[in-house]
């Protein structure tokens, strides 16, 4: 009998990373922890935290694959993740550096932009009301 394999799909915002098949396991990193998937698991749905994602080839091979944050979704044997940004190529403690250097870096830049952006919007309705009301 042969086994039951997946087929996972990464997707960044502008390219497809990753489309493979004959995927053993999965083990993805949420808010709540980490978990795992396996051919037979019900279907579902998960937040990914900026992390590790590492999956297992039919042939036994473990690969490891630093996510930004984004989405899991698991329908049938087919897995679909959609991060911001993803990196792969190096080994577990190098990726995890990646990580914390990069991804989590990045959402600190994010939260300054949007608070200059709001600053922004804020003074534009401001004047768009004096202007009104003159």
């Amino acid at each position: 009998m042969e086994p039951l394999l997946m087929n996972l799909k990464i997707l960044l915002p502008f390219q497809v990373f990753a489309d493979l098949k004959g995927i053993k396991r999965i083990v993805a990193e949420t808010v709540q922890g980490s978990f795992g998937l396996l051919p037979q698991r019900l279907d579902c749905i998960a937040a990914l935290a900026p992390g590790i994602f590492m999956y297992e080839t039919a042939s036994g091979e473990e690969i490891f694959v630093a996510v930004d944050e984004g989405i899991l979704v698991k329908t049938g044997f087919d897995v679909l993740v959609s991060v911001r940004n993803a990196i792969g190529g190096a080994d577990p403690p190098n990726l995890h550096k990646v990580v914390e250097q990069q991804f989590l870096n990045i959402d600190e830049q994010e939260k300054k932009v949007r608070s200059v952006m709001a600053k922004l919007e804020l003074g534009f309705i401001r004047r768009f009301e004096e202007f009104r009301q003159k």
